[in-house]
């Protein structure tokens, strides 16, 4: 059990209008966690007398889990509304309610399916890759993923094209002198002139490979940075 694996069960949990409809009581509150930790227990094999006992035993784990959506914007602590019923148990940590931010958040339920937006279980992916390739990358690449969460897209492209930079200067830097890649790259066009430096003899077939790999990258991370009119485009234009 894990904070990260709390809060997956958590969202696909809020996401389930008859998941939520538990047989205990939620209170005045949207969620409210003990009913969610016993869904998660019985679930996994215990019936609900053993999952009443074992509720501790994974407590803490959804406990920042709900804080972690609560920094996000998605949870927030408290009643659903003015004049509901409130309980200490649930202002002493139990009792949160959907923000309508949250409810916009949940009902684009297919965007996370396939990329693992909890940034420690991504962290954890791209760990083996962060001495070769850099704590520059490692650094931008857990910003690209913290806007995916957010489901801010294009700063995350963005984001995403700043990491494969980042991997073409460390790979640049590994061939060549640091100080002169960094000239290269501060100077204009300075992408450009450490690609030459580092595939400008390369065989074709590795210029193509290369070139495929960073160029979508590379313009989605322009054009997501670019004027409103030069994203605009980009859309009208089919890319993505």
């Amino acid at each position: 059990m894990s904070a990260e694996q709390a809060e997956q069960f958590l969202i696909t949990w809020l996401r389930d209008p008859c998941v939520r409809k538990s047989q205990y009581a939620s209170y005045g509150y949207d969620v409210y966690l003990p009913n969610v930790m016993r869904d998660f227990l019985v679930q996994r094999g215990h019936d609900v007398h053993q999952a009443e006992g074992q509720l501790p035993t994974v407590a803490a784990d959804f406990y920042a889990a709900g804080w972690e959506l609560c920094r996000r914007g998605i949870l927030r602590p408290g009643i659903r509304t003015y004049g509901v019923q409130d309980t200490p148990d649930g202002s002493a940590g139990n009792g949160y309610s959907i923000t309508p931010f949250g409810s916009r958040w949940l009902e684009e339920s297919d965007r996370d399916d396939f990329v693992p937006t909890e940034p420690g279980r991504f962290a954890e992916m791209l760990s083996p890759f962060q001495k070769q390739f850099g704590p520059r990358f490692y650094e931008r690449a857990q910003e690209a993923v913290r806007c995916y969460g957010a489901h801010a897209y294009l700063a995350c492209c963005t984001m995403c094209g700043a990491a494969a930079e980042s991997i073409l200067l460390a790979t640049a830097i590994a061939k060549r002198d640091e100080s002169s890649v960094l000239d290269a790259y501060n100077t204009a066009q300075g992408r450009s002139r450490v690609e030459n430096m580092l595939i400008g003899q390369a065989r074709d077939q590795l210029k193509r490979e290369f070139q495929g790999c960073l160029t979508l990258l590379k313009y989605w991370r322009d054009a997501a940075s670019a004027p409103p009119s030069r994203c605009a485009q980009a859309f009208d234009d089919g890319i993505g």
